[in-house]
């Protein structure tokens, strides 16, 4: 929704500008300056890129209209999770989780928390290392290394789409040159038309180097960001966990080692103490 609203803002002031200003909304529609540009993105994208990242960046495409789905009452359910799973280990003992860990869209302590459980990133990420602690053959320092490896191979992952996006926006300026130049070129080879052809010739020529700088920094741009700051909150949700479970195999109670966990979060999204409490009493 606010992409949307954005990129009406942006049009709305470039061009609003430009009509106050006593420009002619005409002079700027040019459909061959747009195919250059966006051709040539869309070319330099193909090449640029392995068939893996260019799947990647068109399947988040479709996220960049959605609403961040890591919200603060999604941090709440995921905690009131842990807190349950490790509750269960706590009375019972690791053997007491297996069948849980080992098929967890069957258990019903995960069929509490549908929104977690919505996401296969985060409950294969929970599963794992809750399979890992029942196994007992590694201690919390060897996992917490390997936490933070997948950690920082998820992060990555999550944002090829984000520096792909980032780099096309970057270049498009350079492609609005070129359209420019192409526009330069046919005004110099019709320098014998009256100077009122020419100089719209040469308006049209500009025009190209005007929309891929907005092209570029009004639109592409903004959108690598966006999804580097969707791939960083996915990652925190990670985070989460593993502040959550090392803390429970370094021996504290679960509502301590949720409380650990709680405190990795943004303040944007972290509950407070009390809230935390009561959500965790009412899910169980």
């Amino acid at each position: 929704m606010f992409v949307i609203i954005g990129y009406v803002i942006v049009l709305g002031s470039v061009f609003g500008g430009f009509l106050m200003a006593g420009g002619h909304l005409a002079a700027l529609l040019q459909p061959i300056e747009l195919l250059m540009i966006g051709g040539a993105a869309l070319g330099a994208f193909f090449v640029g890129n392995s068939a893996k990242a260019v799947k990647a960046t068109l399947k988040a495409l479709p996220s960049v209209l959605k609403g961040s789905k890591y919200s603060k009452d999604s941090y709440m359910e995921l905690m009131a999770l842990l807190y349950e799973l490790l509750g269960k280990v706590r009375k019972e003992g690791l053997m007491s989780i297996e069948n849980d860990v080992e098929r967890p869209n069957e258990s019903p302590i995960f069929a509490k928390y549908p929104t977690i459980l919505a996401d296969h990133h985060v409950v294969e990420f929970i599963t794992d290392y809750l399979r890992i602690m029942v196994s007992g053959n590694l201690n919390a320092m060897e996992i917490e290394n390997l936490m933070d490896v997948e950690i920082e191979t998820h992060h990555h992952e999550e944002l090829v789409p984000a520096h792909i996006l980032t780099k096309v926006g970057e270049a498009m300026p350079a492609f609005g040159i070129v359209a420019a130049v192409m526009g330069v070129v046919h005004t110099m080879e019709s320098v014998g038309i009256p100077p009122a052809e020419l100089g719209l010739l040469i308006a049209h020529a500009l025009v190209g180097t005007f929309l891929g700088i907005l092209l570029a920094y009004g639109f592409v741009g903004p959108l690598g960001s966006l999804l580097e700051q969707k791939a960083d909150e996915s990652t925190k949700m990670l985070q989460t966990i593993k502040v959550t479970l090392l803390a429970n195999l370094n021996g504290y109670a679960p509502a301590m080692a949720v409380e650990f966990g709680r405190k990795v979060l943004l303040s944007t999204e972290r509950p407070g103490f009390t809230e935390l409490e009561d959500h965790v009493k009412q899910k169980r």
